[in-house]
């Protein structure tokens, strides 16, 4: 299967391939505390950890209940930062606890705090 060779800039003007993520995964495990409102609307707060984070967002797994376009907002634990996110995917469901991928509202290409990030993570200067 041949990988797209179109390229478009994204909304931080950034040349992205077609069809190809925005930026690289980085498999990493970040303590989390999740917050917001259920798909039931009412308050959580659950503690977890990343599965995978990008510069984009991250997956996380939460037992609380969840639908696509909700907000909830993540707290690095070990730097205290917080962060507003969208979930933007639904995945399956293991041990009572279902992987979601969220989305930064405002990109934060620096919130998992990365020393050598992937160069598709940093934003260029005009």
């Amino acid at each position: 299967m041949a990988v797209p060779t179109t390229t478009t800039k994204n909304n931080q003007g950034l040349q992205v391939a077609v069809g190809r993520r925005r930026s690289m995964r980085v498999l990493l495990s970040v303590p989390i505390l999740a917050s917001g409102k259920n798909s039931k609307q009412q308050n959580f707060h659950e503690e977890t950890r990343t599965l995978v984070v990008n510069a984009h967002g991250a997956l996380i797994s939460l037992a609380a209940p969840a639908v696509v376009g909700q907000q909830i907002t993540i707290t690095n634990k070990v730097t205290e930062e917080s962060c507003d996110c969208r979930v933007v995917y639904l995945g399956t469901v293991q041990a009572g606890k279902n992987q979601m991928g969220i989305e930064f509202v405002k990109p934060s290409p620096s919130f998992w705090h990365i020393d050598f990030p992937p160069d598709d993570w940093v934003v260029p200067e005009n």
